[in-house]
């Protein structure tokens, strides 16, 4: 979990590798990270896919009711969920098939984080997205 070189591909190197980030839990206030995090990923090329049951659409995208509902599969899925919501994701990206988690800053499930790895999926947990785009120095 949160080796470099995994939020490394994680972040894919935008606009040579454009990048689909399901993030759930995507708010459509501008004030709280769960939207100005995901504004900033989307402004630097990736392609964001809203997964929030309470809105119709933000950030000029669809939003989606789970992760189930999702077009495409996701290049990674970024959570802005407490932490006791992290088993139940995990277990729809083993059913899904999805191989990249990212939760957060602030957001830790050491269990779901080590079912999720024993599943085969990357994990990168109580690390903000955003941050580590701006420290890799990636451009979009």
């Amino acid at each position: 979990m949160n080796e470099p070189e995994v939020i490394r591909a994680m972040l894919g190197n935008p606009p040579a590798e454009p990048r689909t980030i399901a993030v759930v839990g995507l708010s459509s206030n501008p004030d709280k990270p769960s939207h100005y995090v995901p504004a900033y990923m989307q402004h630097h090329g990736y392609r964001i896919l809203p997964v929030n049951p309470q809105i119709d659409s933000v950030l000029g995208e669809r939003a989606y009711p789970t992760l189930a509902d999702l077009p495409t599969k996701p290049d990674v899925v970024n959570v802005f969920r407490l932490p006791q919501f992290i088993p139940g994701i995990v277990q729809q990206m083993l059913d899904l098939g999805f191989k990249n988690l990212w939760v957060q800053l602030g957001i830790v499930n050491l269990e779901a984080a080590a079912k999720a790895e024993e599943g085969g999926i990357w994990v990168v947990m109580d690390h903000c997205i955003m941050v580590e785009h701006r420290l890799a120095g990636l451009r979009g």
